[in-house]
């Protein structure tokens, strides 16, 4: 999109390109997002944004009505595949805040400088800054659905202390803390994140989410001890424990969706409620961002059935199942057990080499084991010991940074890995939005999206080998 396509969207309140942009008014000194209810300003005062962070950086508040740092991820950063995709994927999954931008550039191939150039050149704010727009959002988060103290919060953000905690806090939303804690909406008594309640939360979306699909794969998919999908159609949960960085979480995703209040900008999509509840709140990031992938929130179901619609057998599908997604993986290994073994197999080894949970909650007793202790396991099938060794000592990785081409290779290196295997993990281990399996003959008008056209004749029963 040019500027002026740009503001046409700012314009007409288009809630398409919700995370997709951002727009910033000099007049005032507030960024938005181009779905913002407010009067839409004067072309000549407003200015683009390819990220929140960006516009931080140029001196910019997040607008407080339309809160532009809750939008859903931008499609673009799951699509590619080159270094600033995949480093945007990895600084959403938490590594600066753990690792530093020496571990962030360590992970991607590339020295410190050169991915500080590439990003900053292409984004407008280099990772420290892209890192520091989350941690605020974190923060943001914590200090409207929780009660933890205002120092808790700081560190749980991702913050070095409570000093940088409070300056950023002022700057991007131009209030102190205490006074984005008075500004939540009051829907009750703010639990702290160790009453057992957890941390509510609103994982959004944009455009149609088929919920009701996603939670039919995940429940056939689920793995006994780790996941279980309850309720009744319609109303069903999703819930699974988390291995974290910090420590360990149980996640609840609920099947329906829910919409923004009419009066607040044309927001075609909206959200599902969640759940967390996490040993160590400086997991929320990471947690959060495990969830969306799983759930493939930052889909941009316009674009996909936009592009697919032009093919005659899939026009009828994508007609009939608009916002279609994809489910990702919240662990790799798990992602590939269950591909090679299915989830009943991988619930015995979860029983046998699997960590016990200190509080089992109902069906959920267990974390999926490492690949370290399934390497080492007797009785476990040779080519998921193989890639479980190759996990565990480095030699392959299936993390959000991970180049593609790279994870297929070492994949199909592996003894006992089969194509078919193979692909599936770049589809869900990896979240690629453009792979068919062997076998399938895939036209070249389903591009970049052939994973979408497959998922589509799945679940309509009509795909072919």
């Amino acid at each position: 999109m040019d500027e002026d396509s740009r503001y046409e969207a700012v314009r007409s309140r288009d809630g398409r390109f919700d995370g997709a942009f951002f727009f910033a008014v000099e007049t005032t000194g507030i960024y938005c997002r181009p779905s913002c209810p407010a009067v839409t300003p004067k072309r000549r005062n407003v200015r683009f944004y390819p990220t929140a962070a960006a516009a931080q950086r140029s001196g910019f508040r997040a607008c407080r009505r339309c809160r532009p740092d809750a939008v859903p991820g931008s499609a673009e950063w799951n699509a590619r595949a080159d270094v600033v995709g995949r480093a945007m994927r990895l600084i959403a999954d938490g590594v600066v805040d753990r690792e530093g931008v020496a571990g962030l550039a360590t992970r991607l191939g590339y020295s410190a400088r050169q991915v500080q150039r590439q990003l900053t050149t292409e984004l407008g704010a280099g990772p420290v800054a892209l890192a520091r727009a989350q941690r605020a959002h974190t923060a943001r988060v914590l200090l409207q659905t929780t009660g933890l103290p205002v120092t808790e919060i700081a560190f749980a953000a991702g913050f070095a202390s409570v000093r940088q905690f409070n300056d950023t806090v002022r700057e991007v939303y131009a209030a102190t803390p205490t006074e984005v804690r008075t500004a939540a909406p009051r829907g009750g008594a703010r639990p702290a994140a160790a009453d057992g309640t957890g941390i509510p939360l609103r994982l959004a979306h944009r455009g149609p989410y088929r919920a009701a699909d996603v939670l039919d794969q995940l429940a056939r998919e689920a793995v006994p001890g780790v996941e279980e999908v309850t309720g009744r159609p319609g109303a069903r949960t999703y819930r699974r424990t988390l291995r974290l960085p910090y420590g360990t979480g149980i996640a609840a995703v609920a099947e329906r969706t829910r919409a923004p209040r009419p009066g607040t900008g044309t927001r075609p999509g909206g959200w599902l409620d969640a759940r967390l509840r996490l040993t160590d709140p400086r997991d929320l990031t990471t947690a959060v961002q495990r969830l969306r992938r799983l759930f493939d929130l930052d889909a941009d179901p316009y674009a996909v059935d936009e592009r697919l619609s032009t093919d005659p057998r899939l026009s009828p599908l994508v007609a009939a199942r608009p916002g279609l997604r994809v489910p990702g993986a919240v662990d790799p290994l798990e992602a590939a057990a269950r591909a090679l073994l299915g989830p009943a197999a991988c619930g015995r080894l979860v029983e046998a080499y699997g960590k016990r949970l200190d509080a089992p909650d109902g069906a959920l007793t267990h974390l999926f084991p490492k690949a370290a202790a399934l390497a080492r396991a007797q009785g476990v099938p040779a080519p998921l010991a193989a890639l479980a060794a190759a996990l565990a000592d480095g030699t392959l990785r299936l993390d959000p940074g991970a180049d593609r081409a790279d994870a297929q290779r070492e994949l199909l290196a592996l003894p006992g890995m089969d194509p078919a295997t193979a692909a599936l993990l770049r589809v869900r281990a990896l979240g690629d939005p453009d792979v068919t399996p062997p076998g399938v003959r895939a036209p070249k008008t389903w591009r970049p999206w052939r994973t979408y056209a497959v998922q589509h004749l799945d679940v309509a029963g009509e795909l072919v080998r």
